[in-house]
This record gives structure tokens, C-alpha cells and sequence, in this order.
């Protein structure tokens, strides 16, 4: 999910990262794309208009360096904001409420993938097993391959804990990255894939 920021909501988030500290463009950018979990990364396009148009009203100053151009607040800049605070909260809320969202449809798509994988072992498992020949006498007793299964299972639960822990703990941080879902689902699939593969030898 991108948020779109209303008309003016993006200038005004420009001068709460710039009353934390002074910054150049990319800082400005990455600053943003942190806040938002990595669900927005403005372009530089999209920055520098409005970083010169907050120059021309005289609520940022600009200084040339070596190589990058720092943009600072003014006091007037300052005076924006405190005039505006209950926009900005709005704006503060907005961006945790895209955060969680994400996390939840992360947590969703690997609730989903752990049924799957359980499915697939549980058929597996239930499977009647081979009558022992040359080429299947190794072949798993039916109690040993009951005990894979439940091994298994734990392990995905493990999974599922480590990875619920640490959305929580993305969330909170705001650094989540946009491709986080379909990325998590690619590597599941392909883990499902690999474990039905060794399970139909």
C-alpha cells in the first residue's frame, strides 16, 4: 500500500523532518521512506519542487556544501507548524495506520502458508507406505514418518512466532519494507514447493 498524501500534507511532513534537523535532499527522502515502512519513496522530482517552494515562502533556508545543498527550518518555518500541529498528528497517525496494516497482511499470508505446508506433510504422513522391495527397503516406517510430521509442525510454529515477534517489532520501528508480503509469499512457495518434491520421491 502507497499512501498519498492530501493536498499540502507532503509539504508540511517536509518541515517536520527538517525541525528535527537540517538535511539534504536524499536524507529528506530516505527520512520518508523510513516513516512510511518503505510503503512511499518520494522522487526527487517530487521533493526538490516543494523544497523550493518552501524556500520562497521563507520557511527554509538553503546551504550549498561541497556536494549537497542542506536545507534548514526558519522560524517562520517553526510558526507553520506549531499553527498546524493537529494536521501533522493527523498526518503521524495516518502513517502507523499503514504500518500496521502491512504488518497484518503479512501475518495473514503466513498463517495461510503454515496451513498449507501442514496440509501437504499431514497428507504425506497419512499416505499408506510402500511395500519394502530392493529399491524402497529404506523407505520410513509409518511411526518414524508420524514423527517427522510432528517435528515439523513445530518447527513451522517456531517460524510463525519468530516472524509475528518481529512484525511487531517492524511496526513499532516503521521500516518496513513495501515488497515485505509478496517476497515473504515467493520464498514460502518455494519452500511448499521443495518440501512437496521430497515428499513424492
Amino acid at each position: 500500500m502507497t499512501p498519498i498524501f492530501a493536498h499540502g500534507s507532503l509539504r508540511l511532513y517536509l518541515l517536520s523532518l527538517l525541525a528535527e534537523r537540517p538535511r539534504h535532499g536524499y536524507e529528506l527522502i530516505q527520512a520518508l521512506s523510513d516513516r512510511f515502512g518503505g510503503t512511499y519513496s518520494p522522487s526527487a522530482g517530487t521533493i526538490y519542487p516543494r523544497l523550493a517552494k518552501l524556500e520562497e515562502e521563507g520557511l527554509v533556508t538553503k546551504t550549498a556544501g561541497d556536494r549537497k545543498t542542506v536545507y534548514e527550518i526558519t522560524d517562520a518555518g517553526r510558526a507553520e507548524l506549531a499553527a498546524r500541529a493537529d494536521d501533522l498528528a493527523n498526518i503521524e497517525s495516518e502513517v502507523t495506520d499503514s504500518v500496521r496494516r502491512l504488518a497484518d497482511e503479512v501475518r495473514t499470508g503466513v498463517t495461510e502458508a503454515m496451513k498449507s505446508l501442514r496440509a501437504d506433510l499431514a497428507s504425506a504422513a497419512r499416505q499408506k507406505p510402500p511395500e519394502p522391495t530392493k529399491s524402497s527397503a529404506d523407505a520410513r516406517p509409518t511411526g518414524e514418518a508420524n514423527l517427522a510430521l510432528k517435528e515439523a509442525d513445530m518447527v513451522l510454529n517456531e517460524f510463525r512466532q519468530q516472524v509475528r515477534a518481529d512484525l511487531r517489532t517492524q511496526a513499532y520501528r516503521s521500516t518496513m519494507p513495501s515488497d515485505t508480503v509478496s517476497e515473504l509469499r515467493r520464498q514460502l512457495d518455494a519452500v511448499r514447493a521443495s518440501i512437496r518434491s521430497s515428499l513424492t520421491r
